[in-house]
């Protein structure tokens, strides 16, 4: 029966935690090179194929295709999501019209985008896609697909957050209290000329949504900005966070970093990431396809595939 399933998440049940911790560290990805998965053409998965993904994702809350398809393909992203059940994707104000955000520094992007750190070829810090929405509009799943890299540098740094909460859980279960705090952290509005372009947003670092057959799913929020964010101020949640830092910050082996390659992508629920600063081509700049979604990776429905929505934001509506 659903919601019956034992709960490994809640800090009440020891025993569910130490089973799901036990299956979960026998399972996990040891090396990057664990993540890839070869395909022929993302835009058209083989059940085979999509198997793979889906098993890697599952084991990692991520996986890494690999392909020959190197064209500038907008439509890719949109149709290898669908096949993975990825269907409603973010409309976030810097996305093209249909959801997908084409990722280059400001050069080529025009308009507000060269505010915004993504957009430019700095190191972005450790954080998960739309940490400053509010809970109704979880971003649970991304999409990266590399059309071009560049020159040099550009590596993405990819960890389970399956991994931080067992690390946090184990040092001191007191601090994943605090991180499951609904005002643990809270991102402060974004004003613009027009007045508020975003409301300020507090929430949990980490929250137990519902998942499939009962199960019980991890989700994290999370940055390691220190401007424009108010963490809660108690002892908890002071100490969790400078583990975090400490944690991310290490070389642990299951922090996993590689650099895409053009043909290649990250399919993932949402793991926290980083990227280092690169230095482009001018003649061949750096291009990544994102696409943000409402949804967790998982096998699609049976029957035929729905046709993937436009997520509009609640400020944007």
């Amino acid at each position: 029966m659903s919601g019956t399933a034992p709960n490994p998440f809640d800090l009440d049940q020891p025993q569910a935690y130490a089973q799901w911790r036990a299956a979960r560290l026998a399972t996990m990805p040891q090396r990057p090179e664990d993540l890839i998965v070869d395909v022929a053409d993302p835009r058209c998965l083989s059940a085979d194929e999509r198997a793979a993904l889906l098993r890697t994702c599952a084991r990692a809350n991520m996986v890494v295709y690999r392909s020959p398809v190197t064209c500038e393909d907008k439509a890719l992203p949109r149709l290898l999501g669908a096949q993975l059940g990825l269907h409603r994707l973010d409309a976030n104000w810097l996305a093209d019209e249909d959801g997908i955000s084409p990722i280059a520094v400001s050069a080529q992007q025009p308009g507000a985008r060269a505010d915004f750190i993504p957009y430019t070829d700095k190191p972005i810090r450790w954080h998960t896609d739309g940490y400053y929405h509010p809970q109704s509009r979880r971003i649970e799943g991304m999409l990266l697909h590399c059309v071009r890299a560049a020159r040099v540098g550009g590596v993405s740094g990819l960890v389970d957050h399956h991994r931080l909460y067992i690390a946090l859980r184990d040092a001191n279960p007191a601090w994943v209290r605090a991180l499951m705090a609904p005002d643990a952290m809270t991102i402060p509005e974004r004003a613009d000329d027009h007045g508020v372009a975003r409301p300020a947003q507090s929430g949990p670092v980490f929250s137990v949504l519902p998942g499939r057959d009962a199960d019980h799913v991890l989700h994290m929020r999370y940055t390691a900005r220190t401007r424009s964010i108010a963490w809660k101020d108690d002892t908890d949640t002071r100490a969790a966070v400078a583990f975090l830092e400490q944690l991310l910050s290490s070389d642990a082996p299951w922090i996993f970093r590689l650099l895409l390659q053009p043909g290649m992508g990250l399919v993932c629920n949402n793991v926290p990431h980083e990227r280092s600063a690169f230095t482009d081509d001018p003649l061949c700049p750096r291009m990544l396809y994102r696409a943000r979604y409402l949804d967790r990776v998982a096998a699609p429905p049976t029957g035929a595939q729905r046709a993937p929505l436009l997520a509009v934001p609640e400020w944007q509506s």
